[in-house]
């Protein structure tokens, strides 16, 4: 039984040609495709075949150091759903979009022009963006603002930028040939906001959208950010280490969410998983060394210097990780540090062993093993009030992918856990969101 909760929910976050760092150095992969749109056709057509409520692109607004060793992030999300919606019809499209390297308007426009082309399946992802000064400085800016003033300006955003999507009223557009009217000025309003960070008169140039206003979902996890998403936020991308700790993140959003007036159900926590499917444990194992075989250690040591705010460049790999900083001197991504320095504490690795525990597979939850194996694990989260569901990281695409639809899908399903058909054709309602025509902020 369910605990008369919904069935699952399922999102498919693809990165390049895998989430594990030397996904591309593996032999069934080819790196060349990730220029290629057919490529992503096909990761957003496979997750529409195995019922997926949406699949989701990450972005960052820099190149970084990572050239030489790997590159995941190529195209820009909102252009590459776009093509993505030509060729799918269910699935929803959900595109990462800063709120400090934007402007409001710009972005409203974007995602309400996405959801007019895929008919009503568009989300957007809020970031704040991390501190990593190269961003800023593709932007006219020596240093990223601090973590504190990115999430007082990202609020005032996401609040704008609802305020103009709610800027047409749903049957402002009359277009009647005989009387000339196209639309109701009446039902076009200005938007007039004056805020400490932005002054927008609106409306918007773009009528409202098949939804209404395009789903809001968020990722982070520090407590500025969890205040966000349980004030503004649908669904929730979260990375948590153990049943225990999203069951206590979930309860956690839940008590923020209750204390500007939402119902817990408002909200859908859907932490990263990682499912190394394979016919047999010893194959899935295999699969695993494989890959860490792979990992090239300069480029891991460079990433885990950049998320724990260390040099560990050149550090010796069989030692201990070193002392981290304090979470409050963290200009970075917080929630991902505190997971990272609470997986360290507990299990004190050598900073090889750190590569292939979070270098390799980026610290989400990772499930090693056979298609019932994969299901057991979802099942007992999904159960236990630990998740409404899972954001899937495929370690190696589309390989993994493939997998994890043929054999996992129908278990979950034959478990009465997951859809067997699309009961509605909109990203809000794959995840039970208020469709109402005007969405409320709660601030």
């Amino acid at each position: 039984m369910t605990k008369n909760r919904e069935q699952l929910h399922l999102n498919l976050f693809p990165m390049g040609v895998g989430h594990h760092e030397a996904a591309w150095r593996h032999p069934v992969s080819t790196p060349a495709r990730i220029l290629d749109p057919r490529y992503y056709h096909e990761l957003a057509q496979l997750a529409e075949r195995g019922l997926f409520d949406s699949i989701f692109f990450g972005d960052i607004l820099a190149l970084g150091h990572r050239i030489k060793h790997n590159v995941h992030t190529v195209l820009e999300p909102i252009t590459l759903l776009s093509s993505i919606s030509a060729v799918t019809e269910r699935v929803g499209l959900i595109g990462t979009a800063s709120t400090t390297f934007n402007l409001p308007y710009n972005l409203a426009r974007m995602f309400a022009s996405l959801d007019h082309l895929s008919s009503g399946r568009a989300g957007w992802n809020i970031v704040t963006s991390s501190a990593d000064p190269l961003e800023a400085q593709n932007f006219g800016l020596e240093v990223n603002v601090d973590h504190a003033e990115r999430y007082e300006v990202a609020t005032e955003f996401v609040d704008v930028v609802v305020g103009l999507w709610n800027s047409w009223e749903p049957d402002a557009l009359v277009m009647d040939k005989a009387s000339g009217v196209f639309a109701d000025p009446a039902k076009v309003r200005s938007l007039d906001h004056q805020g400490k960070h932005f002054r927008v008169r609106g409306p918007l140039n773009v009528p409202r959208s098949p939804q209404g206003s395009p789903l809001l979902v968020q990722a982070g996890s520090s407590p500025a950010g969890r205040t966000l998403a349980a004030s503004r936020a649908h669904a929730i991308f979260t990375a948590q280490q153990s049943m225990e700790e999203s069951r206590e993140f979930r309860l956690d959003i839940h008590r923020r969410a209750a204390a500007f007036g939402r119902r817990p159900a408002e909200v859908t926590i859907l932490p990263g998983l990682v499912p190394i499917v394979a016919p047999t444990v010893a194959e899935a194992q295999e699969l695993v060394r494989e890959l860490n075989e792979l990992i090239v250690v300069d480029y891991a040591l460079a990433q885990l210097s950049v998320q724990l705010e260390v040099d560990l460049i050149g550090s010796e790999l069989d030692a201990k990780v070193p002392p981290l900083p304090d979470v409050e001197h963290v200009r970075g991504n917080r929630s991902r540090f505190v997971m990272l320095r609470d997986l360290i504490e507990a299990e004190r690795p050598t900073v090889r062993e750190l590569i292939t525990r979070i270098g390799g597979l980026r610290g989400h939850g990772v499930v090693v093993g056979t298609p019932q194996m994969i299901a057991d694990h979802m099942h007992t989260w999904f159960e236990e009030g630990a998740a409404d569901g899972f954001n899937l990281l495929g370690a190696l695409q589309p390989t993994i992918v493939e997998s994890f639809v043929k054999e996992v899908v129908p278990l979950l399903q034959d478990r009465g856990i997951f859809r067997t058909e699309y009961a509605t054709s909109t990203l809000r309602g794959h995840y039970g969101a208020d469709s109402s025509a005007r969405q409320a902020v709660r601030g």
